[in-house]
Order: structure tokens, then sequence, then C-alpha cells
């Protein structure tokens, strides 16, 4: 998160922080919810399509940041920030700390159609926003950043891997029938929406210990996946001794890797 990609520059907003998009984006947009919101129904958690509802967000453009605050702001006081691509941790921590999640104003383009390793506009805002509208992923997002601004550099490395299997690849439901998504990561992926609920992963209980000690890599669709019982689990998470149990995972050590990981250095 520390260098900006090459790959993509994100668009400076006016005055009013509204972006001018080409058609071509509006078209990418466009192309990625229509064939998402196809797969929502019986995969993402209802929590979510709550959100998704509120935020009505349009499918033919890209919308408007200010147009997502007033929604947020009215949920649970949180808004949108515009960034670059990446921003340092440092930024990310203060943002959520500060009730703003960050948004990188550009959008994937077609070759990176099903999975983008940079976080663009489509993760940011069909990925998450929708969820931060409810007051427990608002909560756990704001004690996350309060934490991490505090960390230090090796504490941040451990805490990436609880904001991983829950914000980005979290599962919610216990019982297979019942099991949904809420992890942004997987919600802006459509092949990854697919995948995560088709038995072929492997669906581990959350606990907190182990999820910091999980080596993850974020280049390839995840082969385990944290679950949480319900969406109001993240509260107890967020009140619960989260660098207490940082600080025991860095004494424990690391899982050995999934498998599928070992061709290249997990994190």
């Amino acid at each position: 998160m520390e260098k900006p990609t090459p790959n993509y520059l994100a668009r400076e907003a006016d005055e009013n922080g509204r972006i001018d998009y080409p058609p071509a984006e509006h078209a990418v947009w466009h192309d990625l919810i229509v064939r998402q919101q196809a797969n929502l129904p019986g995969r993402a958690c209802q929590e979510y399509l709550d959100g998704l509802a509120k935020l009505q967000l349009p499918h033919d453009r890209i919308p408007q940041l200010p147009d997502i605050d007033a929604v947020l702001q009215a949920a649970t006081g949180w808004r949108t920030a515009a960034v670059p691509a990446l921003i340092s941790f440092g930024r990310f921590f203060g943002l959520l700390a500060d009730k703003a999640f960050p948004v990188a104003t550009f959008i994937r383009r077609r070759e990176d159609f099903d999975y983008i390793q940079e976080p663009d506009i489509f993760h940011e805002i069909a990925g998450h926003c929708p969820l931060l509208t409810h007051p427990a992923f608002a909560a756990f997002n704001e004690t996350y950043g309060r934490l991490g601004l505090a960390a230090d550099k090796e504490e941040r490395v451990f805490l990436a891997r609880l904001y991983w299997f829950t914000i980005e690849f979290g599962l919610v439901g216990s019982m297979p029938e019942n099991r949904r998504i809420y992890g942004g990561g997987i919600l802006s992926s459509p092949s990854e929406t697919e995948y995560a609920l088709s038995g072929r992963p492997e669906y581990r209980a959350f606990d907190i210990g182990d999820v910091l000690r999980t080596p993850y890599r974020i280049d390839r669709i995840q082969p385990i996946y944290y679950v949480i019982d319900n969406i109001d689990q993240l509260f107890t998470v967020a009140e619960s001794d989260i660098m207490g149990h940082v600080r025991r995972a860095m004494r424990q050590g690391l899982f050995a890797p999934h498998p599928s990981l070992l061709d290249k250095q997990a994190v």
C-alpha cells in the first residue's frame, strides 16, 4: 500500500466533489454491477442487501461520492474519502479512525474484470459501502483504524490479516445452508462470489487468534475463509482485546501457508 501503481491513476474531482468519467468507464461499471447483482441472491448476506437497497446504486453510470456520503452519513455517520490508487498504511488507518472510507476514484479495465489487486471504485462502493450502513460493520472499521494508528510496523502486518479475513474476505453463517458473504473483496469479484460458497474452499470458524496467524495472498482466489456467526459478532470483536491477541499471535508465529500459496511468498 506504500506506492501508487502505474497501472491505474485516480481521477480528480471538481470543486463539488464530482468526477467526469468517460463513457467507456461508465460502461465498465454497468457491466460489472449488472453481472454482480445477478450473483447476489442466495450468496450475499441480508445486511449487505439491505445496505445496497439504501444506496440505490445506478447501473448506467459510476456513482458520485457525495451521493454515497448522503446515505452513509444518515445511517452511521460515515462518509467516503477520495484517494489515489494506493495509499500509505498511516493514511488508511487515519481515515478509518475518522469514519471516512477510502475510495480510489478509478475503475478497472476489462482485462481485470473478474479480479483486481488494486482497490478500484467498484470494489470500494459496491463491495464495502453497502455494509457501512450497518452499525456493527461501521464500528469494526472505526476500531480497526484507531488500533492501526497506534500499532507499530510489525503489529500492523498482523492486523492486516484480521482485516483481510473479515472486511475483505469474510463469510457469515455457521451452518452451510445459511452461509453468506459479507467481505467486500468477494462481493466485488464476480468469479469469487460464485466460488466462495461452492464448497471447494476450506471454511473455518472465526477465531481471532487463528485469523491473525493465517497467511494469505492478494493475487489469487482465497483457499480459506473464516466464518462469523452473524454480523453483530463484529461488535464483539471490536470490543475485545485485539492488540492482546496480536501480541500473542506474534509470539506464536504464523501457521504454515495453505499448499496453494507456496509458489510465492504469502503474507
